[in-house]
């Protein structure tokens, strides 16, 4: 932290009441103004490249604004200069922690423009692969949550079934961070031969541990006290600033894309009723608060299993790819798409006039949107609480900036 010098005591001295032996008590009048402290750009608990601005009276909060840019690629304006194709990797450097998220968004998109079927077997894998990389990235969120106030332990634990499923994405495409896996038309390739029967051993032994860092760190006395009742998103506050994912579930607004506006196999997975949507309900202090937002994302997981092991009981062999050209002309249109990425809805829009660049190609981060409400949320807050706030939010800085 660095700190910019704004203490200017203006000082004028007012003559008193008369003390004994003929002297004169003179009153001092000291006036200050609140002082600014930069939180970043280089400070760990920003989980990135992000400055928040915080003007503080005292230990007491009185504003706070994000800036944002320090990781800027120009990564949209780079989909409107390369093939459809090619742009696929740099959907990878959003949210690096949900890239295979990423993937599928940006495919399905063009996929709507061009109006092609997947193979059924293509979309099994898709969304196995999306549940466990939300898996992944609720772990770090989580893991560094409590990292940032105070309690290690359970940062080492998570990252050791995270190490697992990045091992599982390396052995079905090659990366452990940036997959490229979900292509335009199915996935890049098959799963390899006891691929599906280490992803159920991972399910098995998951369920396990979970319950290990719920008693661990979510249960824990010191992590309730730090979070609950602390940074209260109402559900007012929460539609204000279009907030999505844990951040508005955690408000209790029952809204979540892969079953309000179904895509992939989710639509057949929820008339199996195969998960839930966990809704906060303010059990540890105020509805909305940092606790309940870490509750939702740690329900999430377990929720996310029950999606895998549902893809692994209806997969079936065929093929994994549909039939489109090697060099791609997407027809001319339009097209939306918005999933459930683990941080909220993040959506593509794409435009073609028939040629083999996009015309427009537009990103709606949820990263950048939620990041928005600290402006409202911190002031009142204490100094101290400003890292559960931020980390409540559960940013990645390459998803704000892009």
């Amino acid at each position: 932290m660095s700190t910019t010098k704004t203490y200017e005591p203006s000082i004028s001295r007012t003559e008193g009441r008369p003390l004994a032996g003929g002297e004169r008590e003179y009153m001092i009048d000291v006036r200050t103004q609140d002082m600014e402290v930069n939180m970043g750009p280089q400070h760990p608990a920003t989980h990135g490249v992000m400055r928040v601005l915080v003007r503080a009276d005292g230990e007491l909060i009185t504003g706070a604004q994000p800036h944002l840019g320090y990781l800027h690629r120009c990564a949209e304006k780079i989909g409107e200069s390369v093939e459809w194709l090619q742009y696929l990797p740099y959907t990878d450097r959003y949210d690096y922690l949900a890239a295979m998220n990423n993937n599928l968004g940006y495919s399905m998109a063009v996929e709507k423009l061009m109006g092609i079927e997947i193979p059924r077997r293509a979309m099994m894998l898709r969304t196995l692969c999306a549940e466990l990389n939300r898996i992944g990235s609720h772990l770090i969120a989580i893991g560094t949550y409590g990292l940032d106030i105070g309690a290690f332990t359970p940062f080492l634990y998570m990252f050791r079934e995270r190490e697992w499923m990045m091992a599982l994405f390396e052995k079905i495409c090659g990366a452990r961070l940036t997959y490229s896996y979900i292509r335009i038309g199915g996935v890049f390739n098959d799963a390899p031969p006891g691929w599906l029967s280490e992803v159920e051993a991972f399910c098995d032994t998951f369920e396990v541990k979970w319950r290990e860092y719920y008693d661990l760190l979510i249960q824990n006395h010191i992590f309730v006290k730090r979070t609950a009742d602390i940074g209260v998103i109402t559900r007012e506050m929460a539609l204000d600033f279009g907030l999505t994912g844990p951040m508005l579930r955690g408000s209790a607004i029952d809204w979540d894309l892969r079953r309000d506006t179904p895509y992939e196999l989710y639509d057949e997975i929820c008339k199996d009723k195969a998960f839930e949507i966990p809704l906060a309900s303010g059990e540890k202090g105020t509805l909305g608060d940092c606790w309940d937002r870490a509750w939702v994302r740690a329900m999430e997981m377990m929720e996310s299993i029950k999606i895998v092991r549902w893809c692994l009981d209806k997969i079936e062999p065929g093929p994994v790819i549909g039939d489109i050209p090697k060099t791609l002309r997407i027809p001319p249109g339009e097209a939306y798409v918005g999933i459930e990425n683990p941080r909220g809805e993040l959506g593509h829009y794409v435009v073609s006039d028939g040629g083999k660049i996009a015309v427009r190609c537009r990103v709606r981060g949820p990263s950048f949107v939620n990041l928005a409400v600290l402006e409202e949320l911190m002031p009142g807050a204490l100094l101290a609480d400003t890292i559960a706030i931020i980390g409540s939010t559960d940013i990645v800085v390459g998803e704000t900036d892009r």
